[in-house]
């Protein structure tokens, strides 16, 4: 018997909750990543890899995860996703190594990427009216952003209480409620399309080789033979890929897409916006634990003011854009966001406690102001069959930019002190590295976005 149409609510339930759990992985774990150090004895090129595992295959198979929610339709590609994210979480759980955890990691980044673009497309399938469309839409980034400022929360919180291991552990009873709800989710439509496996292959070369080199660069020597041809890779990869696009017949980024200004300034500003953002969750939760010497726990909760006012920036966000247009709202949002990277290069090892939570108020105001608005001006850009493939291709972007940022700004973090602890030097150098990134998006925003984006 055929499964009549939910209400939209079910759907954006079973999306938040996909999109929340994937996200908590990222943040989550930052915080629990001393503490994983401490158990398995990791130094700090294992911590970079416990995160960027997850965020490479995230980012990397992200582009043909699209494609696949497009064919085998939103709910089928969730439901795989969610029952293969479930099963990673609890080999994540059980880790007895480094390597193991690193490993575990990378099935869970894969299966985070076909849950992504499929619980966007399950909302495109809910809801056809484009304004409640945006606000849904909006409420679906409010999971997501508020799940990466309360993720050091509970992962501190976790980890304090009853160990690392429980911040992976969480994720089985929620796949449960995902699966459960699906159930009552009517199937959603297929478009039939041939799988582009040189493309894929060639994507996730580039982005490993890419990311291996910025890791192992810091720690082994820039122009050590590991990094050189890692680097080489990187390169012939991406150029593969290329070519490889511009030739097949149903590529999984069809090149034509990225001709458009909308798509284009989309995936830079969503790649600055996660430079900046992953990069400093990634550093606040060392800094606080190493510079201040917090348990995860205390360091956890100075998250939470800041997940509160993405919370509610988030809420305001989609109303702005409505009234002002998007591209005033994206291109204010990441100059905001810039201003917080350079408020906070006066931090310190003694900077009280008061005076740095007041300093993070402008990270949680621009992000937040800016992603709805970009994420919903991408989705009406492209056809109604695109919708997939676009949001594969946005989050490929965001993701990538994350895990370039824990590459770059962990080897940073710890060169100005030969490894051994963390450098506020390093940390500097970074925030300024992302701030000016954030200035020539919100440029480019401004300069190539129609006066009229909503």
């Amino acid at each position: 018997m055929r499964v009549a149409r939910p209400s939209g609510g079910t759907a954006l339930v079973a999306a938040l909750l996909g999109f929340t759990i994937i996200t908590v992985d990222v943040s989550a774990v930052n915080i629990a990543l001393p503490g994983i150090r401490a158990s398995l004895h990791g130094g700090m090129t294992g911590l970079q890899w416990v995160v960027d595992a997850y965020t490479l295959m995230f980012a990397g198979l992200m582009l043909s995860a699209g494609a696949l929610s497009d064919r085998a339709g939103a709910r089928r590609a969730y439901a795989w996703g969610t029952a293969l994210f479930t099963l990673a979480s609890l080999a994540c759980a059980l880790a007895p190594s480094i390597g193991a955890l690193v490993t575990a990691r990378v099935v869970q980044g894969g299966a985070a990427a076909i849950l992504m673009p499929a619980s966007l497309a399950l909302i495109r399938q809910a809801y056809e009216d484009a304004r409640r469309r945006a606000r849904a839409i909006a409420l679906w980034t409010v999971g997501g952003s508020v799940a990466m400022a309360a993720g050091p929360v509970l992962g501190g919180v976790l980890t304090e209480t009853v160990g690392w291991r429980a911040v992976f552990f969480l994720n089985l009873p929620v796949g449960a409620a995902i699966v459960t709800l699906l159930a009552k989710v009517a199937p959603s439509p297929r478009r039939p399309a041939p799988l582009d496996v040189p493309g894929q292959v060639t994507a996730v070369l580039t982005l490993a080789g890419l990311t291996f080199a910025v890791i192992e660069g810091g720690h082994a020597g820039w122009t050590s033979t590991p990094v050189l041809l890692s680097a080489g890779v990187a390169v012939l990869s991406a150029v593969a890929f290329y070519v490889t696009e511009k030739r097949h017949r149903a590529p999984m980024v069809p090149l034509p897409m990225l001709r458009s200004r909308t798509v284009s300034v989309a995936l830079a500003v969503g790649f600055a916006i996660n430079v900046a953002f992953y990069g400093l969750v990634f550093m606040l939760g060392l800094y606080l634990q190493q510079a201040r010497g917090m348990s995860a726990l205390t360091a956890g909760l100075v998250f939470v003011p800041l997940a509160a006012i993405i919370t509610g920036t988030n809420l305001v966000s989609p109303r702005m854009a409505e009234r002002f247009g998007r591209r005033p709202v994206i291109v204010v949002g990441q100059l905001v966001l810039a201003a917080a990277m350079f408020v906070l290069l006066p931090l310190s090892a003694h900077t009280p406690m008061w005076l740095l939570l007041l300093m993070l108020v402008p990270t949680g105001l621009g992000g937040a102001f800016a992603i709805p608005a970009v994420t919903a001006m991408l989705m009406d850009s492209v056809p109604g069959g695109r919708v997939g493939t676009a949001s594969g291709l946005l989050n490929a972007f965001r993701q990538t930019g994350g895990a370039l940022a824990v590459a770059l700004f962990g080897t940073l973090v710890v060169a100005g002190s030969g490894g051994a602890s963390f450098s506020m030097p390093g940390m500097r150098m970074s925030l300024l590295a992302a701030g000016s990134l954030l200035c020539a998006t919100a440029a480019l925003a401004a300069a190539l976005l129609p006066r009229r984006t909503s």
